[in-house]
Parts: structure tokens; C-alpha cells; sequence
């Protein structure tokens, strides 16, 4: 659906800021921080600096596309526009986005249930675990089918909050710290020294899930005002600001948690050692901030997503059931079959195959998103340089991820393999029935 006019558009850069940072900061930040420590430990903050570049060169494209097509549709939207001939191209893409969501939901409610059991015997209990991140996800399914307005009224009042809490947060740990700051700064250049690049540069390719969200201001395109100006200036803005809370936030745990607590601690990392350096009240801030975090990202992503995976079961790229509304029109199975899926990949995966799986994913997206740039990038009026330097760095975090994964977990190569075999197949099948349907309209 293309935006037709400024008048009556009710949302400026502020608010659109808002919706970036909101989509971003979500669960990621509280779950990468604990395994990239056990990865390369205090250069952390470099790899989530370097996952942010890559974010802002995946999102140099999205801001071309979007300032061009001016589509709320976003990325399925770019592609089937640039290839309206290619039915594979609109199901692959689809189908990539789509589980892309499923995986960041999950992610999402892992990290809440993590940090929301932190403080019982349970844990570390791994199907506890995965009980409180189903409950979770139920809680905003009926959240999302009964009282979406509701839910809505409260969303920018959480994603300021949490932004408010995160630097609190990050203001405690870096006053409270254990660490001199020459202390600091010799453990940080020892790790910088003895830790592979190739390391480093894996660990960022991870963290791009982190950054997953800045696309949601195109999503508001017909909502917004003067989006020629305003979708880049809060797409860039966004990033940058959330590059600088998770630079913040990473470099005041390592200054004031221990690492091996950290590294104990990586599905709620931030929880696990806050209590002996900013005492219990701190470690509930911690907890809540996580808690809201994750609770915005979840209702978000639930509502979102839903809305896409109907309009891309309209066009026929996946099952007509899918595209049901109810009287409030609400996609209803959808929805449902998201949180469904969700609670399955929790189910059968942990917390770091969810994660690496997610950033896969979505850096897949934002290469085909790159490419799709590139073909016509006379028309966005985009650098050759700048979008084959996008695609040449995506491409880098692909095969990054996947050496890592080969190398160390082969068989979550293998698991995540599977996975694509079935959305490959999947889209295929669902681009050839379009194919066929059209060529019996041709024929009639």
C-alpha cells in the first residue's frame, strides 16, 4: 500500500525514532552479551560496534527502497515490486521474513523467561525455562486477539522506559565497578591481542539480530510525515542511538561483572552479577528493565508480523486459511500459527541456535534487500560503491555465521540446514501454484 499524502499523518521523527528503537531493543542486547563474553570477553564491545556498522550498511538499502517505493509493505513489498514477473523471488522473501519474526519472537520470550525465573530455584531448569516462554508468548496471543488497542496505548510509555532503565542501568554498573579503569582498559587490549579477528567478526555477524527492527519505520510510512526526509533521518538515527545504549550498557557490565559471572550467567548474564555489585534492588532494575525489554518486543513482533504473514497469504505465498480476519480484523490464524511456531523452535532449540538462526535470517533478508537495491539502483539513486560495499559485508556475515556453526556445531548446521530445506521448498511450491494460476488467467 504506497503513501499518498502528508495530510492528516500524525507521525514525526520523534515518534518514528521511537518505533526503530522500540523493534530494536528487545531481547537481543540481554542474551548477547553473556556468549559473546564466553566468545571473546572483553572485546565484546567492539563486535556489537562492528554489528552495528552492519546494520547501518543493511540499512542504506531498506532507506533507498523505502524512500523510493514508499511501501508499508517493506521488504516482501520491495521485492515483489523490483521483480513483479518472479513469483520465487516474492515466496522466497516472504517465507525468509516470516520465520525470521518466528525466531525473534522466540528469542524474545527465551530471554524473558530467563531473566523472569533468574530469581528461583528453577533457574536453570531448561524446561522451566521453556514453560515461562510459552506462557509468555500465550499471554500476548490473548493480548493481541482481544485487547489490541489496549495494548497499543502503552507501547511508546514501554519503549522510553526501557531505554530510561537501560541507562540507569548502565550509569550503576560503570560507577559501581570492581575495576579501575586502568585495570579496565589492560584486561580490554590483552583480549583485543590475543583474540582472532575472524572471532570478533563471527561475534558480530551474531549480533546483528540485536539490531533486527529499524525497518519497522517503513512499515508506518502511510502514518508519517514528509517520509523523504524522515525515513532515513530515524532509520540512521535509531541505529546510531542504539549502537551507543548497547556500547554503553556492554562496556558498564564488563566494567562491573566479573567475567567468569558473565560467562556462568549468559542466558541472563546481566541478572547474574548485578546483585553483588549494585545490591538487590539493582539486580530487580535489571531484571525489569529485561522483563519490559523483551515484553514490548514480544507484543510488537506478535502484532506485526501477524498483519504481515496475512498480507503475503493474500497474494497466495503461503495458505489462503491464513489470511482470515475476525470482526476486528484481526488475522486470527496468523496469529495463531506465529505463536505456534514460536513455541515450537523454543522447544527444540536453546537460546544460541535461536539466536544465530535469527541473524542468519535476517542478514539473508537484508542481502536480498541489497541486491534488490543494486538491480535498480538507478531509480533509488544509490551508490555503486556503497550498495556493493552492503552487499560484499552481508554476504562476509553470512558465511561467517555458517564457518562458525560448521566448525564448532555441526549439528546445529545441520538443524538449521533442515530449516531452510523446508522454507525453500515451501516457497517453491507455493511461487509454482501462483505460476500455474497465472497462466490459467493467461489462457482464459
Amino acid at each position: 500500500m504506497k503513501y499518498i499524502s502528508s495530510r492528516g499523518k500524525s507521525l514525526g521523527l520523534t515518534e518514528l525514532i521511537a518505533i526503530a528503537v522500540g523493534g530494536m531493543v528487545g531481547g537481543g542486547i540481554f542474551s548477547i552479551l553473556g556468549i559473546s563474553a564466553e566468545m571473546i570477553g572483553f572485546v565484546t564491545p567492539v563486535a556489537i560496534f562492528l554489528g552495528g556498522i552492519l546494520a547501518l550498511m543493511a540499512a542504506y538499502s531498506y532507506v533507498k527502497l523505502g524512500v523510493y517505493y514508499k511501501d508499508e509493505g517493506a521488504s516482501y513489498a520491495f521485492v515483489k515490486r523490483t521483480f513483479p514477473g518472479s513469483h520465487k523471488a516474492a515466496a522466497v522473501l516472504g517465507w525468509l521474513v516470516i520465520f525470521g519474526y518466528i525466531s525473534t519472537l522466540s528469542l524474545y520470550s527465551y530471554t524473558f523467561a530467563s531473566y523472569a525465573n533468574s530469581q528461583f530455584s528453577i533457574a536453570d531448569n531448561e524446561w522451566m525455562r521453556k514453560l515461562t516462554a510459552w506462557s509468555i508468548l500465550l499471554v500476548f496471543y490473548l493480548i493481541n486477539i482481544w485487547s489490541v488497542k489496549g495494548m497499543g496505548k502503552i507501547e511508546d510509555l514501554m519503549v522510553y522506559t526501557k531505554l530510561l532503565i537501560l541507562l540507569i542501568i548502565s550509569v550503576l554498573f560503570i560507577t559501581h565497578g570492581r575495576e579501575s579503569f586502568g585495570s579496565f582498559m589492560e584486561k580490554f587490549f590483552h583480549d583485543v591481542e590475543q583474540t582472532r579477528l575472524l572471532a570478533i567478526l563471527i561475534v558480530a555477524s551474531i549480533t546483528f539480530v540485536s539490531y533486527e527492527g529499524f525497518q519497522l519505520v517503513i512499515n508506518a510510512v502511510n502514518e508519517m510525515t514528509d517520509p523523504d526526509r524522515n525515513i532515513p533521518r530515524a532509520i540512521y538515527g535509531a541505529i546510531v542511538l542504539v549502537i551507543t545504549i548497547y556500547l554503553v550498557l556492554a562496556f558498564g557490565a564488563l566494567f562491573a561483572i566479573p567475567l567468569e559471572d558473565l560467562i556462568r550467567g549468559k542466558e541472563y548474564a546481566l541478572a547474574s552479577g548485578a546483585s553483588q555489585v549494585i545490591g538487590k534492588a539493582g539486580e530487580l532494575m535489571v531484571i525489569f528493565g529485561a522483563l519490559l525489554a523483551t515484553s514490548s518486543a514480544i507484543s510488537g513482533t506478535v502484532f506485526g508480523s501477524s498483519r504481515q504473514m496475512a498480507a503475503i497469504a493474500e497474494d497466495g505465498y503461503f495458505p489462503k486459511a491464513l489470511a482470515k480476519r475476525n470482526r476486528k480484523n484481526i488475522p486470527y490464524t496468523a496469529l495463531t500459527v506465529m505463536v505456534l511456531l514460536a513455541a515450537l523452535l523454543i522447544l527444540i532449540g536453546g537460546l544460541r541456535l535461536i539466536l544465530e538462526f535469527g541473524s542468519i535470517t535476517f542478514i539473508l533478508v537484508s542481502l536480498i534487500i541489497a541486491y534488490t537495491n543494486y538491480v535498480i539502483r538507478d531509480k533509488t539513486g544509490s551508490g555503486t560503491f556503497a550498495t556493493l560495499a552492503s552487499i560484499i559485508g552481508l554476504t562476509g556475515g553470512v558465511i561467517l555465521i555458517l564457518y562458525y556453526e560448521l566448525k564448532h556445531k555441526p549439528e546445529q548446521m545441520a538443524f538449521i540446514a533442515a530449516i531452510y530445506v523446508i522454507l525453500g521448498t515451501g516457497a517453491y511450491l507455493y511461487a509454482r501454484r501462483r505460476e500455474r494460476l497465472d497462466e490459467q488467467k493467461n489462457s482464459d
